[in-house]
């Protein structure tokens, strides 16, 4: 899907930004010195790209998350990093909070000068399909950026450094990939607004039936056109992507509340349930029933390996 690119200008003196949001990703403050901020409008709910890397973590606040072709759920304490153009947005429920830091270091940077930094290139390359920092590792990121928003100067570089050595060393077992291929979408403006409202108008209106003659009506594009540019920044079909919004918010529903799975699968879009347990089956690798018991029994602490299959 094409994208919103944003135009990041970093604040005089400063050679990275630190954000903060207490409320929602529209009312950021960009982090200056530890007393000092100012207010600027965050572009994190809705699809958008920028030429900067960016590591961000959430506080508070849950949602799904779409990176690339990626599309999932996050809660608090997720930790994610990003690569330049890199196409992504989070879809909040109600409030979130959280910290986020953004640098660009192409070739002929500065910061390529030091021989140790070129352990960097690897973990860049990797974070053009998105990175999901977990366990330890994660637990340090949020530490560490902490840090940043309450140090200024050298010793805020020095912090930067430190995010950066945490994530180029940390073991397998605290990464996970998020989109399936590579994302580095080309500075064309072309579509972007129509695009971004597309997405508004999917995410608002997924659980309904969603036809695709009123989204080539919004997008104002050719049924070709639209598919094809769908697909390419994407990496999914229309009706792949809805699917996949749909079960997400389904997921969500079957961990959260005690409805039915007949209820849960008809309030989130789908039309029929033997569809619903087959595609679930097929993209969750177990029945809908199955899902809810293991999701519940993580949370509380409890075994679920005997209903996960080998």
């Amino acid at each position: 899907m094409q994208a919103s690119r944003e135009q990041i200008r970093l604040p005089s003196g400063h050679s990275f930004r630190v954000l903060r949001w207490t409320q929602n990703l529209r009312e950021v403050e960009s982090v200056l010195a530890p007393d000092r901020s100012e207010s600027i409008t965050g572009e994190g709910m809705h699809w958008h790209y920028h030429g900067e890397m960016e590591l961000t973590m959430f506080a508070a606040g849950e949602g799904t998350r779409f990176v690339g072709d990626h599309i999932g759920l996050f809660a608090a304490g997720d930790v994610v990093l990003l690569g330049s153009k890199l196409p992504h947005y989070w879809h909040t429920h109600g409030r979130s909070a959280g910290l986020s830091v953004q640098w660009s270091f192409p070739c002929g940077h500065a910061f390529w000068a030091f021989p140790e930094t070129s352990a960097c290139n690897g973990l860049f390359h990797r974070a053009g399909r998105g990175i999901q920092y977990t366990g330890p590792t994660a637990e340090a990121i949020r530490e560490g950026l902490q840090q940043l928003v309450i140090s200024s100067g050298t010793l805020r570089l020095s912090g930067l450094l430190r995010l950066l050595g945490l994530m180029v060393n940390a073991p397998d077992s605290n990464m996970r990939d998020l989109s399936t291929r590579s994302f580095a979408l080309a500075d064309s403006a072309i579509h972007q607004d129509a695009m971004a409202e597309v997405m508004r108008y999917l995410m608002g209106n997924f659980r309904d039936e969603v036809r695709l003659e009123e989204v080539l009506r919004i997008a104002r594009m050719s049924k070709p056109t639209f598919a094809r540019q769908f697909k390419k920044h994407s990496g999914k079909t229309f009706s792949d992507f809805i699917t996949h919004i749909r079960l997400q918010a389904a997921c969500r529903e079957l961990v959260e509340t005690d409805r039915s799975v007949l209820e849960i699968a008809l309030d989130c879009g789908f039309s029929h349930i033997s569809f619903f347990n087959r595609i679930f089956r097929r993209i969750l690798r177990r029945n809908p029933t199955d899902y809810r018991q293991i999701k519940r029994l993580r949370a509380t602490g409890g075994n679920a390996s005997k209903l996960i299959p080998a």
